[in-house]
């Protein structure tokens, strides 16, 4: 079942517990962010306080006692749109509540290869993100199988992976 929409919307706004995404790529084609990317190559750097509609979101989540995080698959060098994304949303939703967590794997084997970009809610629901070779999302899809290897690869990527103040300021 493909999710987009109010369908999408839903997921997280009605999740009880948790929000947990894995992140693989190094670079998201986000039309939305075409400008602001252009400036961060350019030079700009974003350092005011990020408040929007995803901050808001994490600190009412928080605020009622319901968990979002991440963790994202690396290898350095970080390609420009990871440097990106670390100043311009990373750091302000680290700082709004989201447990953001960075998994480098430059030296080391990966423990996730093979899994893809997904969210997953409260261990219950997951929901793939499929998306081309260069970052463009091509859509999301309901997984209707078992969900214990994502609950699986959560717990390794968690384990295995630091938290995203630790990782940039190492």
């Amino acid at each position: 079942m493909l999710l987009a929409g109010e369908e999408w919307a839903a997921k997280f706004r009605d999740f009880k517990r948790e929000a947990w995404r894995l992140e693989t790529l190094p670079q998201y084609i986000v039309p939305q962010e075409a400008d602001e990317l252009a400036q961060f190559r350019a030079g700009a750097r974003f350092l005011e306080v990020r408040e929007d509609d995803w901050t808001a979101q994490i600190r009412r989540h928080k605020a009622e006692g319901r968990a979002m995080g991440r963790v994202h698959v690396l290898r350095r060098p970080l390609s420009d749109y990871l440097r990106f994304e670390f100043a311009r949303y990373y750091r302000h939703s680290a700082q709004a509540g989201e447990d953001i967590r960075i998994l480098d794997v430059t030296d080391r084997e990966n423990p996730l290869e093979g899994f893809q970009d997904f969210w997953m809610f409260d261990r219950s629901t997951v929901v793939l993100m499929n998306y081309q070779a260069d970052g463009t999302q091509i859509n999301r899809v309901l997984h209707e199988g078992d969900v214990e290897p994502f609950a699986e690869a959560q717990r390794i990527a968690v384990a295995e992976s630091v938290p995203f103040g630790e990782y940039v300021t190492a």
